[in-house]
């Protein structure tokens, strides 16, 4: 047993993967502790070949186990990647094919699991083992370039050798078997101009005359071949697209060398002669020019400027042309590129001249006025009729026809005109600078035998000054002096006004006016800022004798000739504290001007006015509403609850009581006063006497107001008035009994009131009431 163990160690090693060069698999041998060799897998291929063209199945390999006797009691099978589809086994024999092409680009290798199984017992016999047959390459894809089309672009005039792009091609063999996958680059067309690495890829310039404007865009076959480029490799190409970008290399030219244009004299300046431009072979920024003429003098009549977008040169004029001076224009116009290269200055100026011949057309111009510098000056006291300065215009044109002026009515307001066929300017109204010191005026001039043909010239007019105007005081002066003023006080400083505007400034002169009257108590000093100040003179003031100075002063200017007018100033004597404060002045009327306006006055008087007037409105109205409550109170009687609480004050006390209520209740005139219930106007009663000691009967009052409800509620045309009167009578013990009026007066002439006069001097008033007719004379000791 031992060396048969040896033997078949010797085999499976001879028939491992390793022996034959393929990756590790796994055998599936091992040793038992015993020293008994385990049986295990055998398999002599593992290795196809790819796009197998035959039409029988293609033998791959063959699995055995040491423990097969060859009697057919193993049972063969496979599982995983491809089995029973792809790779079949023969179950006795364990040899496996390919039934299918097989593609190494589509799927490398292939992983599949063998079993060896008693077929009887269908009893593993071997640990299932696993093992990939691999798909071996052959050349049979091409190279592709996958990022085609290829576009690339290059400068002109580059160098050689410069790098223009770089192209890749991808082979799908194995790189790693054979040259299969090793890709050589080549030009297949355009190899003049360009090159490319055979093994990079990179395509670069073969000559350095690469022109755009002559050709722009070159296509190229780039072609990749593999096997590294020997005979049987396969190749695919591609095209490459190479496009020549622009350099400034070509200076700016006129396509003509002489221009001619026309434009009419009348033309405004600013107007557009015309359109030029030079042509650029270059593109894009290169193509930016300008262009400036080249003598100074013709910059001054006319202008070229450069359009952004279509780089021509715009012609115009700057100021007006004239047909009768100059009929036809030349200028030299010049166009240059905005940016050169500086790598192509040596091949030449990138500038070009043209000439530009500019023809004047004549046309039948208005009249043109001779140059003035459009201001007239004229004296003010110039004479009506005079002549201010004359107007010149001409016909521009060979006809020279001739020219009447008229002038613009709107503008003069009638104090100029003009001659029709002089153009002389006469005063018409007098000039007055104060009223007005400058005038516009327009002036029209048109051609005698064609009134369209005209033109309009503004003139200015200066009045100038003369000294017309007195000097005035500025505004009319008022001031006030204290009566203790010291000599040499200064009152007042006084200003002038000139309406004239003399050249040389104005210069015043002040005095007092020979006619006056005040020079014992004033003094007048000039000043040099043209002003006068007025000063006391020695003499006090007294406003009881003079309470008020006007003092006239006379002031002349220094023009030619002297003017002079003659202002006054009120000067007012008050009376001043020791401050030298103004206190009051000679009269009232003159303190309350000096504190209150005459707008202030007014107001004052209005409102004291307005405020009358609502005090006699009250009283009318307080006296019509009296009236009317006294009339309400006559028509409606009612009863009312009356209550007295307190004491009278005495004789000298007439009015603490009002004693007309209690009276209507007893004393009737007639029917009506007792809502008219005749029956209670017939039927009069005392008052009741109450004296010490009696009784209190008070069924005379219960009787009345039981009559006084029943007629309440019989009536039914008035509601139920109910009335309640309290009566309070004096207590007992009182010598003097009780004072109340209700007890001592009476229709009846029984009662005796004589007693009262014994009560002191201080009933004596009550007692001269309730005596009557007997006099006061009666009264004992009265």
């Amino acid at each position: 047993m031992a060396v048969r163990g040896i033997a078949w160690t010797v085999v499976l090693i001879l028939c491992s993967p390793k022996f034959l060069g393929m990756d590790s698999m796994e055998t599936g041998l091992s040793l038992e502790m015993s020293g008994r060799v385990k049986r295990g897998w055998v398999w002599n291929q593992f290795f196809v070949v790819e796009e197998y063209t035959g039409t029988e199945p293609l033998y791959v390999g063959k699995i055995h186990s040491d423990s097969d006797e060859g009697d057919g009691s193993i049972k063969y099978t496979i599982s995983g990647e491809g089995a029973g589809s792809i790779f079949i086994i023969d179950e006795l024999t364990g040899d496996i094919h390919a039934t299918e092409r097989l593609d190494r680009e589509h799927k490398t290798f292939y992983t599949l699991r063998a079993q060896a199984r008693d077929r009887h017992t269908d009893r593993l016999l071997e640990p299932e083992s696993e093992f990939v047959i691999k798909v071996q390459d052959i050349n049979d894809s091409e190279p592709r370039f996958l990022q085609a089309p290829y576009i690339g672009s290059v400068p002109e005039l580059s160098p050689v050798g410069t790098s223009v792009m770089v192209v890749s091609a991808w082979d799908a063999d194995d790189p790693a078997y054979g040259s299969s996958a090793r890709v050589v680059y080549s030009v297949l067309d355009g190899e003049k101009h360009f090159t490319v690495d055979s093994k990079t890829g990179v395509i670069r310039t073969a000559v350095s005359d690469l022109d755009r404007e002559s050709v722009d865009r070159y296509d190229l076959v780039i072609q990749a071949t593999d096997m590294a480029g020997q005979l049987g490799g396969l190749s695919g190409s591609t095209t490459v697209t190479i496009v020549i970008t622009d350099v400034n290399d070509n200076p700016p030219r006129f396509p003509q060398k002489l221009y001619q244009f026309t434009v009419a004299e009348s033309a405004s300046p600013g107007s557009v002669i015309g359109r030029i431009k030079a042509e650029d072979a270059d593109v894009g920024e290169n193509t930016d020019m300008y262009y400036q003429i080249q003598q100074q003098e013709m910059g001054a009549i006319f202008k070229v400027t450069t359009d952004s977008v279509t780089q021509e040169a715009i012609l115009s004029i700057v100021k007006s042309l004239d047909f009768e001076t100059q009929k036809e224009h030349s200028l030299v116009l010049e166009a240059q590129n905005r940016f050169v290269d500086p790598r192509f200055v040596d091949l030449g100026t990138f500038r070009d001249q043209a000439i530009v011949k500019v023809s004047v057309l004549d046309v039948d111009e208005p009249p043109k006025f001779h140059p003035l510098d459009g201001i007239i000056e004229v004296s003010e006291d110039a004479h009506i009729g005079s002549v201010i300065g004359a107007i010149t215009a001409i016909d521009p044109d060979k006809a020279n026809n001739p020219i009447r002026y008229t002038l613009d009515r709107s503008s003069d307001e009638g104090i100029f005109e003009i001659d029709l066929e002089s153009g002389e300017i006469r005063i018409t109204k007098p000039l007055d600078r104060e009223t007005s010191g400058w005038h516009n005026l327009t002036i029209q001039a048109n051609e005698a035998g064609d009134p369209l043909k005209v033109s309009l010239l503004s003139l200015r007019i200066r009045i100038l000054d003369v000294n017309d105007n007195p000097p005035e005081l500025a505004s009319p002066h008022e001031s006030s002096v204290c009566e203790d003023a010291l000599p040499g006080q200064l009152i007042q400083t006084i200003s002038v006004v000139d309406r004239d505007e003399p050249m040389g400034g104005h210069r015043f002169y002040f005095r007092l006016a020979p006619e006056s009257s005040v020079e014992h108590h004033f003094t007048l000093l000039n000043v040099k800022d043209n002003t006068a100040s007025v000063h006391t003179h020695q003499m006090p003031f007294d406003r009881r004798e003079q309470d008020m100075f006007i003092v006239p002063i006379l002031v002349v200017d220094s023009g030619t000739p002297a003017l002079s007018s003659t202002g006054t100033l009120t000067i007012r004597v008050c009376g001043c504290d020791s401050s030298g404060a103004v206190q009051s002045c000679n009269t009232t009327a003159y303190v309350m001007a000096g504190s209150l306006s005459p707008g202030a006055l007014i107001a004052l008087l209005v409102c004291v006015l307005i405020l009358v007037v609502l005090i006699l409105l009250i009283l009318a109205l307080k006296r019509h509403h009296q009236g009317h409550l006294t009339s309400e109170e006559d028509e409606d009687m009612r009863d009312n609850v009356i209550k007295y609480n307190d004491e009278g004050g005495g004789e000298q006390d007439t009015e603490a009581y009002d004693m007309s209520a209690l009276r209507s209740l007893y004393n009737f005139s007639d029917g009506s006063e007792a809502g008219g219930d005749s029956s209670l106007a017939s039927q009069r009663h005392p008052l009741p006497q109450w004296f010490p000691g009696a009784e209190l009967d008070f069924s005379l009052f219960k009787d009345y107001i039981s009559r006084k409800v029943r007629m309440a509620d019989q009536d039914s045309t008035v509601p139920p008035y109910d009335s309640f009167q309290t009566y309070a009578f004096e207590g007992s013990g009182s010598s003097a009994a009780s004072l109340s009026s209700i007890s001592s007066w009476s229709t009846g002439s029984e009662q005796d009131f004589s007693q009262l006069g014994s009560w002191g001097p201080r009933f004596r008033q009550l007692a001269t009431l309730y005596a009557g007719h007997r006099g006061q004379e009666e009264i004992p000791g009265s």
